[in-house]
C-alpha cells in the first residue's frame, strides 16, 4: 500500500497541464489551456484545463477532475496505479505500507492483467538479452534488422522461447495466477498442459498512451507455413486492437511537437524510424485503420503523413483510409517510397537528412496523390476517368469544414482538368444522397422515435416553466466557498436599536469577516439548512476545513476530495472557464470579474436566499388560509403581513423591484 507521504508528495509535485499534456494537445488560452476532447468526437476544443485551480473540465463530456481523476477516466487506472504512474513521471520514490489480506483480495481484475501484462515485457526482454537461445536466435534477428542495443530496450523488445511453456511455467512459479495468463492471451488453456500462446517468437510489446502493455505482437522467424508470420494478443479487457496504435507510447510528445503524425504499418516501420531519428511515427500494426485510432492522434495533431510502400497493389487498399482521417477534420498528406521500398527499408538505409529531405518533397496533398496514383490506371479511358473523378469528389465530402471543400474542388478541377461547377454539382449529389441514407435510418425506428420526441418535448417545456431557483442559490453558495471562503470582505450588519424616544430604528455597522465565517453565520442565524444532500455535505465539508485551516488552499483541499464531491466541485470551479472557451473578450464582450465585488456577491445570494424562502412560507400559509376557509385565520393573515413586511425590507436591501421566484 502507498503511504499518505508519497501521495502527498506526488500531489504537491504533478502539474495538471504536464500530465494531461502527455496526452491531449493543449493550447495556451489566457491563463488556462485548451484542447480537443479525448472523451468525446468533437473538432471545437470544449476541454479546458486550469494550472491555477488544477484541475481540468471536459464541458462536451461532463467529465472533471484534477490529475489523479484524468488517468483514471481516461487511461483507466485505479487509484493507486494512477499515483504510480506519477510517481514514476516525476521521480518520486515510492513508499509501501504492508497490504492486509483484505486489500489483496480487492485487487481489482484489470489491474491484475495488466500486472501480468508488464512482467510478460520484462520476462521476453531479459531473455532476449540474458538466455543462450534468445540471444542466438532473437537477438540475432533483431541485429540484422539493424536495430541499437538503445533501440531494443527503448521498445523493450523480447523473445519467447521454443519451449512449449517455457513463460507459463515461469509465471506461475511467480506467483501470477493462470486465470489472468489465460485472459491476457499469453497463455492458451488446455486441460492437460497449459501451453505459450508466442513460444518460439521475437516479441513486440504493445503500449498504451501512458506506457501500460496492453498486449504482444509476436513474429516467427521459422519456415514453418502452417504458422501465421505474425501473431498477435486476442481481444480482452485491457487489449482492443481497432483502439491501440503502436508506438503512440514513445511518439506522443514528438507527435504534440512537430505537429504532424508519420502513419505507417508495421512494428519495425515505427522502430526504424525511430532510431533513424524520427519519433512522430505510429503504426496500425497490420490492421484497417479505424475512427478509434484516428482519434487517438487527433487528440495530439490535426496534421497526419500517411507513408505507404512502393507497392501498387498495397496503395490502392490502403488509401481507403484517407477518406476516415478527412471525416475527423484532419489534415491529410500522403507519401509513398520507391517501387520495392517500405519505411522500414528506406530508413534503414537513409540518414536522417535524406529521410527527413525525402519525406518533405515527397508528401502530397491526398488529391495530387489520388490523382497521380489512379491516372495511370485510367489513362485515355474516358470511363474510368470519370469513375476516378467521383471517387476524388466523394473523399472531398468527407471533410466536415465547408471552406476546405471549396480548395480541394478548385484543385481537383485544376489537376483533373474538368469544371468546378460539374464538380460541385457532383459533390451536392453525394451530400444529399448521404443525406436521405441518414433520413432512411431515422425511419426505422420512426413510431419509438417519435415517443423519444414527446418525451423530450415535455421535459424541456416544464424545465422552461419551472427553474430551481434554490438549487442555483445554494450551488452559488458552494461556488463563493471554494473561490473566495479565505478572503476578508467588509460587511455591513444591521441592527435593530430602540432609540431616546422609545422607536425602533435601524442602524448599520461595518465589520471584517472571512467569507466562509460569513456565510456559516448567517445560515445559521436563519436556522438554514441546505436542501440538496450534496450540497450539504460539501458545505460541512468546506468549513469544517475552513476551521482546520489556516491557510487555506485549494489546491490542499482538492487533493483530499472525496470521490463523491469532486465532479460537483470541478463543475463548480470550472464554470467561469467557458467565457476562455468561447473567447467572449475576442468577442468585445467582457464579464464582470467576480473578485471586484465579492462581498457584494455574498450578501446578494445570502438575501435573494432569505428572500425565496420566506416567500415558500407566505405561499405555505395562503394555501393553508384557502383550505381553512371556516377557521380563524387571523393569527396567520397576522403572519403573512409580517413576512411580506420582511420580503419589503429584502427588496430595499438588494435595490430590486418585488418579484416572484418560483
Amino acid at each position: 500500500m502507498i503511504s499518505k507521504a508519497t501521495i502527498d508528495t506526488v500531489f504537491e509535485t504533478a502539474r495538471v497541464e504536464e500530465v494531461i499534456g502527455d496526452f491531449v494537445n493543449l493550447k495556451r488560452a489566457g491563463s488556462n489551456f485548451k484542447g480537443l476532447s479525448p472523451f468525446s468526437e468533437e473538432r471545437s476544443p470544449s476541454f479546458m484545463v486550469s494550472p491555477a485551480k488544477g484541475i481540468w473540465k471536459d464541458f462536451s463530456s461532463g467529465k472533471g477532475g484534477n490529475s489523479i481523476a484524468f488517468l483514471m477516466e481516461h487511461e483507466k487506472f485505479t487509484y493507486p496505479e494512477a499515483i504510480r504512474y506519477l510517481a514514476k513521471k516525476y521521480n518520486i520514490e515510492i513508499e509501501e505500507t504492508e497490504q492486509t489480506d483484505e486489500e489483496k483480495a480487492n485487487t481489482d481484475i484489470r489491474e491484475s492483467m495488466y500486472l501480468v501484462s508488464e512482467f510478460a515485457k520484462t520476462y521476453f526482454h531479459t531473455t532476449l538479452l540474458n538466455s543462450e537461445e534468445g540471444k542466438a536466435i532473437g537477438y540475432s534477428y533483431f541485429k540484422e534488422r539493424g536495430f541499437t542495443n538503445e533501440t531494443i530496450t527503448k521498445f523493450s523488445l523480447g523473445y519467447s522461447p521454443e519451449a512449449w511453456d517455457a513463460f507459463t511455467k515461469e509465471a506461475l512459479g511467480k506467483g501470477y495466477k493462470l486465470e489472468f495468463l489465460e485472459s491476457t492471451g499469453l497463455t492458451i488453456p488446455r486441460d492437460d498442459r497449459p501451453f505459450d500462446r508466442f513460444k518460439g517468437r521475437v516479441m513486440f510489446p504493445i503500449q498504451s498512451m501512458s506506457g501500460r502493455v496492453l498486449g504482444f505482437g509476436g513474429r516467427i522467424l521459422t519456415n514453418d507455413k502452417k504458422a501465421a508470420k505474425y501473431l498477435n494478443s486476442p481481444e480482452s479487457d485491457i487489449y482492443h486492437k481497432s483502439k491501440v496504435l503502436y508506438g503512440i507510447f514513445q511518439a506522443k510528445q514528438s507527435i504534440a511537437k512537430l505537429n504532424n503524425c508519420y502513419l505507417v504499418e508495421g512494428y519495425t516501420d515505427v522502430i526504424q524510424f525511430n532510431q533513424s531519428g524520427i519519433e512522430n511515427v505510429v503504426a496500425s500494426s497490420g490492421t484497417a485503420l479505424t475512427p478509434d485510432q484516428i482519434r487517438l492522434i487527433n487528440r495530439l495533431t490535426k496534421n497526419v503523413t500517411v507513408l505507404f510502400d512502393g507497392d501498387a497493389a498495397g496503395l490502392r487498399a490502403s488509401i481507403r483510409g484517407i477518406d476516415l482521417i478527412l471525416e475527423e477534420g484532419m489534415n491529410v498528406k500522403v507519401c509513398s517510397f520507391p517501387d520495392g521500398e517500405d519505411p522500414d527499408s528506406f530508413a534503414k538505409k537513409s540518414s536522417y537528412e535524406d529521410l527527413v529531405a525525402y519525406l518533405e518533397n515527397n508528401a502530397k496533398d491526398f488529391i495530387q496523390f489520388k490523382a497521380s496514383l489512379l491516372m495511370n490506371e485510367a489513362k485515355n479511358d474516358p470511363i474510368r476517368k470519370a469513375d476516378l473523378i467521383r471517387d476524388m469528389v466523394v473523399s472531398i465530402s468527407k471533410i466536415p469544414d465547408r471552406i476546405q471543400r471549396e480548395i480541394y474542388i478548385q484543385e481537383c478541377s485544376r489537376i483533373m482538368d474538368i469544371s468546378e461547377q460539374v464538380l460541385q454539382s457532383t459533390l451536392a449529389q453525394i451530400v444529399q444522397k448521404e443525406t436521405i441514407e441518414v433520413g432512411k435510418k431515422l425511419k426505422q425506428n420512426d413510431s419509438a422515435g417519435q415517443q423519444v420526441f414527446e418525451v423530450v418535448k415535455n421535459e424541456n417545456i416544464l424545465g422552461i416553466e419551472k427553474v430551481d431557483i434554490l438549487y442555483r442559490l445554494e450551488r452559488k453558495i458552494i461556488e463563493i466557498l471554494l473561490l473566495y471562503g479565505n478572503k476578508e470582505e467588509e460587511f455591513e450588519d444591521t441592527y435593530l436599536k430602540t432609540n431616546e424616544d422609545g422607536e425602533i430604528e435601524t442602524f448599520t455597522e461595518k465589520k471584517i469577516y472571512k467569507v466562509f465565517q460569513r456565510i456559516y453565520l448567517s445560515l445559521q442565524e436563519d436556522e438554514v439548512e441546505l436542501a440538496n444532500p450534496l450540497f450539504r455535505d460539501i458545505f460541512k465539508d468546506l468549513i469544517a476545513f475552513y476551521n482546520e485551516q489556516e491557510n487555506f488552499s485549494l489546491e490542499q483541499y482538492l487533493m483530499r476530495l472525496q470521490t463523491d464531491f469532486a465532479q460537483e466541485v470541478t463543475d463548480i470551479l470550472m464554470e467561469d472557464e467557458r467565457v476562455v472557451l468561447h473567447d467572449w473578450q475576442g468577442q468585445n464582450i467582457f464579464p464582470k470579474s467576480k473578485t471586484e465585488t465579492i462581498a457584494q456577491n455574498v450578501s446578494e445570494t445570502i438575501l435573494t436566499m432569505r428572500w425565496y424562502l420566506v416567500g415558500r412560507i407566505i405561499e405555505e400559509l395562503k394555501n393553508s388560509i384557502l383550505s381553512e376557509s371556516n377557521s380563524d385565520n387571523t393569527e396567520s393573515m397576522a403572519m403573512i403581513m409580517d413576512y411580506n413586511m420582511l420580503v419589503h425590507s429584502f427588496s430595499k436591501k438588494l435595490g430590486r423591484v418585488m418579484s416572484r421566484y418560483y
